[in-house]
């Protein structure tokens, strides 16, 4: 089932943009994790977000890093970006709710019917989305 709502009217939070699920025919169970894929290049507050939008609502978090060849977009191997997200989640992956792994590089993400678990996307609000990793990198350059 599709469904589209709007979340997080808080005052205190940013508002998220609406959400676009796919959800699932089974039933959670509260051991699984939501599974988030990216470049993560770095680790910037607009991911940040998005994974503590995950572990407030009470989910686990897996953060899987596309193993891809270090360039000018991408300046970090797999394993360097594993070992900056596992060191700023520490305390979360001691305690079991967030697992950091290398997956190979991928060009699409597909699905079947009845796949047991939901699909997610979540808009972020204005001040999230324009976070850019490309200026960060760029700033970053500065500081060398």
């Amino acid at each position: 089932m599709l469904t589209e709502n709007n979340q997080d009217s808080s005052p205190k939070k940013p508002r998220w943009g609406k959400i676009v699920h796919v959800k699932s025919s089974l039933e959670p169970k509260p051991d699984q994790f939501a599974f988030f894929i990216g470049r993560w290049q770095p680790l910037h507050q607009g991911h940040k977000a998005l994974f503590d939008r995950a572990l407030q609502s009470g989910k686990n978090v897996c953060i899987a890093i596309r193993d891809i060849e270090p360039d000018e977009k991408n300046p970090y191997s797999a394993e360097i970006v594993k070992q900056n997200i596992s060191l700023f989640y520490d305390q979360q992956i001691i305690d079991g709710r967030v697992k950091v792994i290398i997956i190979p590089d991928i060009c699409t993400v597909e699905f079947g019917r009845g796949v047991g678990y939901d699909i997610i996307e979540h808009i972020p609000p204005m001040e999230i989305g324009e976070i850019s990793a490309t200026k960060i990198r760029e700033q970053m350059k500065f500081k060398k």
